[in-house]
């Protein structure tokens, strides 16, 4: 059979996954989650790498109030110097709690982290008392 020049008669085919990019861009911190996630997981549909990549925005922006509540304090001090809470904290709080949320949303968070020890027990009717 002839060779057709400059066509390789076979391709090779990595045996690395293919990588999914997010749908917009991500800070450190999401872009380390979104690796990690896509490492582990492989999420592909619509809906699964939205909800990914919101949890991902959503993370940069709690890293992100927790830096600016790190630089100020966690609690400041009003005009006449009464001490109160930084504000971003609540902000921070609730946007780790988005982050929970989708991840469980995504259902990424029940998967074992490792086998159940010992003997399995029978199920069932076993022939004795």
């Amino acid at each position: 059979m002839p060779k057709t020049p400059g066509k390789p008669p076979f391709s090779i085919v990595s045996g690395e996954t293919t990588v999914v990019l997010p749908p917009r861009k991500l800070g450190t911190y999401g872009t380390a989650l979104w690796d990690r996630v896509q490492r582990e997981y492989a999420i592909t549909d619509c809906g699964g790498t939205e909800l990914l990549c919101l949890a991902a925005q959503e993370l940069d922006r709690a890293e992100s109030l927790a830096e600016a509540i790190a630089r100020d304090g966690a609690v400041i001090y009003s005009r006449a110097g009464a001490p109160r809470a930084h504000p971003a904290v609540r902000d921070e709080l609730q946007a780790r709690a988005f982050v929970v949320k989708t991840i469980e949303k995504l259902g990424i968070n029940f998967e074992a982290v490792k086998p159940h020890g010992g003997q399995p027990r029978a199920i069932g009717w076993t022939g004795g008392r």
